[in-house]
């Protein structure tokens, strides 16, 4: 059996990979889409194996030790990385995976492995972004946090033009977006 593909949606935060991912789910297209593994607490609306794999910092040291994961980092104060497992045994069954990861863990990933095909979901602009975050975050962190966030914007959004594709999440055109993001996973 041929081995699937392997493509990365990327972005900054708050731009909208979470929504896009939701909405190919929905619409039934179909791939695996791998599982992120991480340290920070679950939030009220996530379901554990579903949003992420919620691991201790033991149980992240025990599978960092294992050689356990494709690609990791420390995000915003937490760890987060891309379980193989939630990878290779797809793509060795022939089936197309989505990982979602920041910019450093996507050239982690196509260092490793150089087939893959990078998505990255640009904001329309900086204000725009920063309007989103700010909307999303206002309860969940604080002003300094928020700021190192923005920041961090920038560095992400200077990659842009490494990826394969650049798809804009303008708002109200979610949907748009999506509909980008899955002709380019069906080419």
């Amino acid at each position: 059996m041929p081995e699937g593909r392997l493509f990365i949606l990327s972005g900054p935060s708050g731009v909208g990979k979470d929504a896009a991912i939701k909405t190919l789910k929905a619409r039934g297209f179909p791939m695996h889409y791998a599982v992120t593994a991480t340290t920070r607490p679950i939030r009220e609306e996530e379901v554990a194996g579903v949003d992420y794999l919620f691991l201790s910092h033991a149980e992240f040291d025990l599978l960092l030790d294992e050689d356990g994961f494709l690609e990791h980092a420390d995000v915003y104060g937490e760890r987060y990385g891309t379980p193989k497992a939630q990878v290779l045994p797809h793509l060795a069954r022939g089936r197309d995976v989505l990982l979602k990861v920041d910019v450093q863990g996507a050239d982690t990933v196509k260092e490793r492995m150089p087939q893959t095909i990078r998505i990255f979901l640009a904001p329309p602009s900086y204000s725009v972004l920063e309007r989103r975050l700010r909307d999303r975050e206002r309860l969940r962190v604080s002003e300094a946090k928020l700021l190192a966030r923005l920041h961090q914007v920038e560095s992400e959004m200077a990659h842009a033009g490494e990826y394969d594709w650049v798809v804009y999440n303008r708002d109200e055109e979610l949907e748009a977006a999506v509909d980008d993001i899955e002709a380019i996973l069906r080419s």
